[in-house]
């Protein structure tokens, strides 16, 4: 028995350590996440950067690269949190073709806009990506594979992989305000990738025309699919459909108050017998500026003359980057 036990033992240590190394070699530093729901920086990525980094648009109408794909090109085994957090402030304070890391995505979708979030929001978001599995489409992992298998002149050994994900709907048991501000960015996500990529193919011009045409249609069917009602109302509109109320003015007014403090805005949830209102700040960022910026500096001379053309009431210029040009306006059954 004695004889027996001694190989018995070494077996079990030759096991153990082989499944510890087995481990370390199957999870490298950006691999061991968690999915905390609760951190203040998936909620913050996804108000801020899923209207062009969506994990819900399709490989070839995609406007930006996914968010995963920014974490896989800025973090390695080497990567510290610290060095991640730092590297996505600079890059947000001065986007540039020559600091760009993802070369791939600066050629089909060009560099991204200065848009001037605060650094702790930044930091929230980094902090967030570096730790927790990041949403991704369906396509991304083979996409990934054969880029990677590309680098290093294996061609196109994952095949394409371009499915679809569907944007997920089912939002009724999260609570009223994460659930109104799921609405919201639901439909700015589809009103988004729709304008920017009308900007990115036809330019500013024919943008203007499909926000004319195609905005209120876009928005109704995203109010068709949650069940909800879905406003953008503003204190200076555009179009007379979209005069806020007097209580929506008064949010307007918290929300700008909350913006100049340079604080991050949260949702403003309002209770009937029967319904929820849910109120949340749209705020102009740098492509914002080319159809709501100031004449003869970021609004262009053509720009103008069309806008006051298609709306000869139009108070929604003169904005600069990082103002609440109007709330969101979501109601709801209980």
């Amino acid at each position: 028995m004695k004889n027996l036990l001694l190989p018995l033992l070494l077996l079990a240590l030759i096991l153990f350590l082989s499944c510890n190394n087995s481990k370390k070699s199957d999870y490298s530093v950006k691999d061991k996440q968690t999915n905390n729901n609760n951190h203040p920086g998936k909620k913050l990525m996804e108000t801020n950067c899923y209207v062009c980094h969506s994990p819900s648009a399709d490989h070839d109408n995609r406007i930006a690269p996914p968010m995963i794909a920014i974490k896989k090109h800025y973090i390695d085994d080497a990567t510290t949190k610290d060095q991640f957090i730092t590297a996505m402030q600079t890059w947000i304070k001065n986007p540039n073709e020559k600091d760009a890391k993802m070369f791939g995505a600066v050629r089909r979708f060009g560099v991204m806009p200065k848009t001037p979030y605060p650094e702790e929001t930044i930091r929230q978001i980094a902090d967030y990506m570096y730790d927790n599995n990041i949403e991704q489409p369906d396509w991304f992992k083979a996409h990934f594979n054969d880029e990677k298998a590309k680098r290093k002149g294996k061609g196109n050994a994952m095949g394409t992989g371009r499915g679809k994900k569907r944007a997920q709907t089912n939002f009724q048991d999260l609570p009223y305000a994460e659930r109104g501000l799921k609405y919201a960015l639901s439909t700015k996500v589809v009103l988004g990738k729709n304008l920017i990529g009308t900007i990115q193919k036809k330019g500013t011009l024919e943008a203007i025309a499909f926000c004319n045409e195609r905005a209120y249609p876009l928005t109704d069917s995203m109010a068709d699919v949650y069940n909800a009602k879905i406003k953008r109302v503003s204190d200076r509109p555009r179009n007379k459909k979209n005069k806020a109320n007097i209580e929506e003015l008064e949010h307007i007014k918290f929300f700008n108050e909350t913006i100049a403090k340079n604080e991050e805005p949260k949702p403003i949830v309002k209770e009937s017998d029967e319904n929820v209102h849910v109120y949340y700040p749209i705020v102009t960022n740098t492509m914002c500026l080319q159809c709501h910026g100031k004449p003869n500096e970021t609004l262009e001379a053509a720009t103008l003359n069309k806008l006051r053309k298609l709306y000869p009431d139009d108070k929604a210029i003169g904005y600069d980057i990082n103002e609440v040009r109007g709330i969101w306006s979501i109601s709801f059954v209980k």
